[in-house]
């Protein structure tokens, strides 16, 4: 696996990092997955803090770094998905997504993409590790989520469902966000998630930290408590309503395949 910047690309796993109006610290986090992983993929999606020009400054001087400008802000799943379509036409089968922020431990790329060449039909999810920076209001509140998604997917064994630092296999996660219209922006992790167990991909979880750092320290949070809570409120009730429609399938497949739930 890549260690150093100078090493050898992956022809089949790369790293896509959304990014919007994120601040100074997506410099800091793109030398931290370049020293990890070759290559590594920036979707500008919309960005007005200035980051963009010197993102493309960067990749100038740079092989293993790829970055895409979109000309407006579509969320982040919108931005996830167009970094799926040219991973795909660039012929890699899995991308491993963390944020621009900071938040996401750089340094367990190369276990995480380990994990996935090992199981390429699995989704490799994150599990945060929260420490003392973490808000409790967040904490609390992801726990609504989890349990959730669990119950969408009659416990298959979703770790988390909102934390983004994962490994997708590029196909079917392409074929779920083509087949309907959400997913496009807070609601995607959850959502991807959430569909891709229903498809029958399996959920592999890995402990991982996360960092959330305070304004003096460069922290940017987009998070809006009440706009993003009813978004995500939508979100799982079309999300139940779909498990109610796909119980049948979901118990039979339970029966008759075992249940073998994320590591």
């Amino acid at each position: 696996m890549p260690s150093s910047l100078s090493s050898a690309p992956s022809a089949t796993h790369a790293v896509l990092i959304p990014s919007y109006n994120p601040g100074p610290k997506v410099f800091d986090t793109v030398r931290a997955a370049r020293a990890q992983w070759n290559p590594v993929w920036v979707v500008v999606d919309g960005s007005t803090d200035g980051t963009a020009a010197q993102l493309l400054d960067q990749a100038k001087t740079d092989a293993g770094l790829r970055v895409f400008v979109l000309p407006e802000n579509r969320g982040k799943g919108a931005a996830v998905l167009f970094g799926l379509d040219e991973a795909a036409r660039a012929g890699y089968t899995h991308v491993l997504t963390m944020d621009s922020d900071g938040q996401h431990p750089a340094e367990l790329i190369p276990r995480f993409m380990q994990a996935s060449a090992a199981e390429p039909a699995a989704m490799i999810l994150g599990k945060p590790v929260f420490d003392a920076s973490a808000p409790l209001l967040r904490v609390r509140g992801r726990k609504v989520s989890n349990a959730w998604a669990n119950l969408e997917t009659l416990w298959m064994g979703i770790g988390d469902s909102l934390y983004g630092f994962r490994v997708y296999p590029v196909a079917p996660l392409r074929r779920v966000m083509r087949g309907q219209r959400w997913m496009r922006r807070f609601d995607f992790d959850p959502e991807a998630v959430v569909r891709l167990a229903w498809r029958g991909v399996r959920p592999v979880n890995l402990d991982a930290p996360v960092k959330y750092f305070r304004a003096d320290e460069g922290g940017v949070s987009h998070f809006n408590y009440w706009r993003d809570n009813v978004l995500l409120t939508w979100m799982h009730s079309r999300l139940f309503a779909g498990f109610v429609l796909r119980l049948p399938l979901l118990m039979w497949r339970r029966l008759t395949r075992g249940h073998r739930p994320g590591c």
